[in-house]
């Protein structure tokens, strides 16, 4: 299994990025997926979590109203379209993918946000 995010970099105050997490060696449409963060010297934190495609997702409230997570099953993946972002976002951000035996993490993108 393996879980692959990207579009992770540095950006401004306000400004945006779109991450996502290509995901294989799995029956994808079965498992939950999640967006998780980890800023310096702080714990994961649950960021966004989908669970089917038109379901209503959960977000952290640091992050609602501004983040929007998604997945497409028939690509494999799942994306976590940030706007507004603040300084507070700077952290490596991971996908998870989990269901009742198993979970994988990805090895995480780095978002900066600086001006």
């Amino acid at each position: 299994v393996q879980l692959v995010e990207s579009g992770g970099g540095l950006v401004r105050p306000g400004e945006s990025l779109r991450l996502s997490c290509v995901a294989s060696g799995l029956t994808f449409g079965s498992y939950v997926m999640s967006w998780y963060r980890q800023a310096p010297g702080k714990g994961r934190e649950l960021v966004a979590r989908i669970f089917n495609p038109g379901d209503s997702p959960n977000y952290a409230d640091s992050v609602k109203g501004r983040f929007t997570i998604s997945r497409d099953n028939a690509k494999n993946t799942v994306y976590l379209q940030m706007n507004s972002l603040k300084p507070e976002d700077t952290a490596v951000y991971y996908c998870d993918a989990r269901n009742t035996e198993y979970s994988y993490w990805g090895q995480g993108t780095q978002v900066t946000v600086s001006s």
